[in-house]
């Protein structure tokens, strides 16, 4: 299915540098496997509306909010990278409507597994497990995409405002932030203001783990009541007086304050300066991470999880600053709160250019690996939890927080952190690229590092291979799908990912993915179409990162189609943040081949494609040298929404 054609008004940018490429090649392998990965996944997705949901775009799943916006969560990115605008479109449709049958104004659904979770257009109370920053991030995902695909949405742009507007304190409807004390009054922040009570199911949950869970790993699953209760009996819940008790204590210790997890919220408010520009977005960004980095040197070096009402560590914890929702004794300390830690340093890095910021994510990964042990095969472990008796769950270190960090400080520091851990790593073939989940950003790391340090040469092809694998499975099977809507509706199981970007990520961009649960995208260079004026890479055409250093990067683009020229705007980052300084590339001619260097000094430069033609660049650039926007290279300074 097709539905781009070339716009009648192409863009044109005055005095923008132009580069024509003239290698006449038969294209490489990598460069015939990305393509027939796109067409594979814009055949695919339309099959999430056809057969998993109403005509309107509502989906015939029932779960909560943050679920319904995960199916399309990559949608608007995959667009931005060249897709057909139908991805988009349909992407949009489908967003706008789980929004607006969430909508607790109108009962819409009545089916156990659906609430209405969402109130002026975001989350509302109506299930607190499903708003703190793990789930708020992973729904918010295909939101923030949205700004990269197409940031002339009016209501979008509305919206980003808005929402950021609930995080800040500038709402009074939704009174979430402590501007004095630069907390959120709770972890669970909605467009209803702060939880700070909580039903008995989700105290369970949150203290206890889901029912059927290794027991092993549910206590503290989330978060603890330690030391004031060091151990809570499996049924404390059974006996009215326990209950009302561990009740009373949890809403004191656990929901009267802040969590180091809500870091990801910079991403929120982030979005809202990448529309607008707003200086105001990027001073609370950087009052609201500058106040942890505080709270990590008040507490020797180490993040603490908790703060209480007066942004005071451990001030219902007779001092301790570990035991939070999400934190460091919680069963996924080592995942999801940094998670949030690599999400906050990215946003003020961004949003400044200083590289001192990603010392909140660098220091917490010396931390670990300062207490890290060998075991005795020579496979280093980092712990992954904190609690009474120090640290625990002994891992070996996850790639995705180096990863992150690398790509974005580029510094000889944070290369020799990795090479550490890989020199300690005996149970990992750090070049083997495995068919993974779309949302387990973590394996395909390794991988890709190998290949930028020289040692894993095929590495474009086998993640290319390895996503079209794992997009044609996902394929194949909602096609053979033959369910009836009674049957979908009653078996109520989650409609499959249609669309992988991650390794389309890794190769086009060359980058890591964005953090699943509400990282902002992540990009070396993208890409755009000046004849049809929209983002992504044209028709025919595949892009390769081959080469990342501070201060260069590589690009390969080959033009697939042999009868039609193609044109390409190259851009520094992801949202204009980088300087192009110069670009070196080969000019053949009839008399052979020769070297050519050109200037640049401007954040893209555009590259001609004629017919079966290819060009490899290798372009300087000055990382963080500019200001943010999700603007295109055509917009000008400013984004050209029309009703503001």
């Amino acid at each position: 299915m097709k539905t781009d054609t070339l716009s009648t008004n192409p863009v044109s940018i005055p005095e923008m540098v132009s580069i024509k490429a003239t290698e006449f090649s038969a294209p490489p392998a990598w460069a015939l496997k990305e393509r027939n990965l796109i067409s594979l996944m814009e055949d695919g997705a339309p099959m999430l509306l056809q057969k998993y949901a109403e005509p309107g775009g509502a989906l015939y799943f029932a779960d909560d909010l943050d679920d319904l916006y995960e199916r399309i969560y990559n949608w608007g990115l995959f667009y931005a990278m060249g897709a057909d605008e139908h991805v988009l479109d349909m992407a949009l449709q489908c967003w706008n409507a789980s929004t607006r049958i969430s909508s607790d104004e109108i009962v819409h659904r009545t089916h156990p597994r659906f609430s209405h979770q969402a109130h002026r257009e975001y989350y509302n109370l109506a299930s607190p497990g499903a708003a703190e920053w793990h789930h708020l991030g992973e729904g918010n995902m295909a939101f923030y995409h949205f700004g990269v695909a197409s940031p002339t949405i009016s209501e979008n742009v509305r919206r980003a405002k808005q929402f950021a507007a609930m995080h800040m304190g500038e709402d009074p409807q939704a009174p979430n932030y402590d501007s004095e004390h630069k907390i959120f009054r709770s972890p669970i922040q909605t467009s209803r203001g702060p939880c700070l009570q909580a039903g008995l199911k989700h105290l369970k949950a949150w203290l206890a783990g889901r029912m059927g869970e290794d027991p092993s790993k549910a206590m503290g699953m989330r978060s603890t009541l330690y030391p004031v209760v060091k151990e809570l009996e499996a049924n404390w819940y059974e006996h009215p007086q326990r209950r009302d008790e561990i009740s009373k204590l949890f809403e004191r210790m656990v929901l009267n304050g802040d969590v180091a997890h809500s870091l990801a919220s910079t991403a929120l408010v982030t979005n809202a300066y990448l529309y607008t520009g707003d200086e105001k977005y990027k001073r609370w960004v950087l009052e609201y991470t500058e106040a942890w980095m505080d709270r990590i040197k008040a507490n020797n070096g180490i993040i603490p999880d908790n703060v209480g009402p007066t942004g005071k560590i451990g001030e219902h914890r007779q001092g301790q600053w570990w035991g939070g929702l999400y934190g460091w004794n919680s069963y996924w300390a080592g995942d999801i709160m940094f998670n949030s830690i690599i999400v906050a340093a990215e946003c003020a890095l961004l949003l400044t250019g200083d590289f001192g910021y990603l010392e909140i994510l660098r220091s917490q990964i010396k931390v670990l690996l300062d207490n890290a042990i060998t075991r005795d095969d020579g496979q280093l472990l980092v712990p992954t939890r904190y609690g009474p008796d120090g640290w625990e769950a002994y891992e070996p270190m996850r790639m995705k927080d180096l990863a992150h960090l690398y790509h974005a400080s580029m510094d000889p520091q944070d290369y020799e952190l990795i090479t550490r851990v890989r020199s300690g790593n005996v149970e990992r073939d750090w070049n083997h690229v495995m068919v993974e989940a779309e949302k387990s950003d973590e394996n395909t790391e390794y991988g890709r590092f190998q290949y930028y340090d020289g040692k894993n040469p095929d590495w474009p092809q086998k993640i290319l291979d390895a996503e079209y694998e794992g997009a044609l499975a996902v394929f194949e099977a909602a096609r053979n799908d033959n369910r009836d809507v009674p049957t979908i509706i009653s078996d109520n199981q989650q409609p499959p990912h249609f669309v992988l970007t991650k390794g389309l990520t890794q190769v086009m961009l060359g980058a890591p993915q964005a953090v699943y649960t509400g990282g902002l995208l992540r990009a070396t260079v993208r890409y755009f179409d000046p004849d049809r004026a929209r983002p992504g890479v044209p028709e025919d055409v595949a892009a390769l990162v081959d080469k990342l250093e501070s201060d260069v990067v590589g690009v390969q683009l080959v033009n697939l189609n042999r009868t039609k020229t193609r044109n390409v705007i190259i851009q520094a980052g992801a949202f204009g943040e980088h300087q192009f300084s110069k670009a070196q590339f080969q000019e053949a001619d009839s008399e052979g081949a020769s070297e050519r260097v050109i200037p640049v000094d401007a954040k893209f430069f555009a590259v001609e494609l004629p017919p079966s033609r290819t060009i490899r660049l290798e372009i300087g650039m000055r990382r963080f040298a500019n200001s943010p926007s999700y603007a295109f290279p055509w917009h000008g300074e400013k984004i050209p929404v029309p009703f503001q």
